[in-house]
């Protein structure tokens, strides 16, 4: 089994230089934990839906929300993602793909075609959607 039958071929991206008001309205609208961050074409970073819950005000919404709070949108995507992340080739394996999982604290790994062009998004949860097709089966 190979990465590209079983990859996210959809995938989201967004730019260092976008507010997390970008990036909060893109996870409340869309069911991705993941977005892959470019720059002129090329991956740079990714940031999770949990980097965002961390660099965001949790008042954010309530009744108590300040200025200050909201003004925590007002970050950059280059202030919180995760650089130089983790890829894989869309050729590699099921099982080359567990290993980086398990050998990494990482929950996804951007798939690249041999030009290292982005293809796709591969997490845990894609493997074990996978995995649990082979076993009703």
């Amino acid at each position: 089994m190979l990465v590209k039958q079983i990859m996210s071929a959809q995938v989201v991206t967004v730019e260092m230089d976008d507010t997390l008001q970008v990036v909060k309205a893109i996870f409340e609208n869309l069911r991705f934990h993941h977005l892959l961050v470019v720059e002129d074409g090329e991956l740079v970073g990714v940031v999770s839906d949990r980097d965002l819950l961390k660099a965001i005000s949790p008042n954010i919404g309530s009744n108590t929300e300040s200025y200050r709070d909201t003004a925590t949108l007002n970050k950059k995507v280059h202030q919180i993602m995760t650089r130089n992340p983790v890829t894989l080739n869309q050729n590699a394996s099921l099982h080359d793909a567990i290993r980086i999982f398990n050998g990494n604290r990482i929950s996804c790994l951007p798939v690249v075609n041999d030009t290292a062009r982005l293809v796709g998004i591969l997490s845990w949860r894609d493997i074990l959607k996978h995995l649990e097709g082979l076993l009703i089966t």
